[in-house]
């Protein structure tokens, strides 16, 4: 595929270009498409780099209703339109109506500590293995970690977002002086937002793998558990992601999957 304006400046810290967004997503989208694909995808283009940015969750009218990927070919032609993140439904394109992957943001306010933020994603990990519910830790790419589950015998989107919601205030109310669902920024007060809100019908999450559109190229990177204290939120990057990915930390993703049943 000929890229337009290779050499154009996407993030100007790292002197980053599209022809590095470009190269970067071809080198992962073995590792990537396995996630996106089958799903609605919202995107973010940054036309003038990553400080002119826009949100968009539906093509043109006269497109299909909502962006897929497929393969590599769809993956490069969005880079190529200057899309940098991915984001994607919670619920497979072929089946919009049952939910089955579950995701929690954990947001932390501005002065918690690196060991606060971790120790926010042990705790939720730990009320998850109480719930017999087998979770995935990857990297935002930006402040905080996000912790996913998959499931494979969900109900419907009410019911859904109803059970993620208990989770996040059985963690609110264990440790009422650390995380809270109240999403307002001022009446966190030191604490780690447990965002369970995208957890909704049509709401979306950032794609393992997907570039961030911020100051520097960062990535939402998988991770083990057991590797947490290795990786900071925004650790790994375009400039040393071959150095990490030697593993798949989620080669059990689409294996492991939770059959509980959830009702609100």
């Amino acid at each position: 595929m000929k890229i337009s304006n290779p050499d154009k400046i996407v993030y100007q810290k790292t002197k980053t270009t599209k022809q590095d967004v470009v190269d970067y997503y071809n080198f992962v989208e073995k590792m990537m498409l396995p996630y996106i694909s089958n799903r609605n995808l919202a995107l973010v283009r940054c036309p003038g780099g990553v400080t002119s940015c826009f949100y968009t969750k539906n093509p043109p009218e006269f497109e299909k209703n909502f962006f897929v990927v497929s393969d590599t070919a769809e993956l490069i032609s969005h880079v190529q339109m200057n899309t940098i993140e991915f984001h994607l439904w919670g619920s497979p394109s072929d089946d919009i109506d049952l939910p089955d992957i579950m995701v929690f943001d954990l947001d932390p306010d501005e002065t918690m500590s690196l060991k606060q933020i971790r120790k926010g994603a042990t705790d939720l990990k730990s009320i998850l293995d109480e719930l017999g519910l087998v979770s995935f830790l990857k990297t935002s790419g930006g402040k905080g970690y996000h912790i996913v589950v998959p499931f494979k015998e969900a109900s419907d989107w009410s019911s859904f977002k109803e059970f993620s919601k208990m989770i996040a205030e059985l963690m609110e109310a264990k440790w009422q002086d650390k995380y809270t669902t109240n999403i307002r920024k001022d009446a966190r007060g030191g604490k780690i937002f447990v965002d369970y809100l995208r957890n909704t019908k049509g709401a979306t999450s950032i794609a393992p793998y997907s570039l961030r559109a911020k100051e520097s190229p960062t990535i939402s990177f998988p991770i083990d558990w057991h590797e947490i204290n290795k990786f900071k939120p925004n650790s790994v990057d375009i400039n040393n992601i071959e150095k990490y990915i030697q593993h798949d930390p989620w080669k059990d993703f689409f294996k492991v999957k939770n059959k509980q049943k959830l009702k609100s």
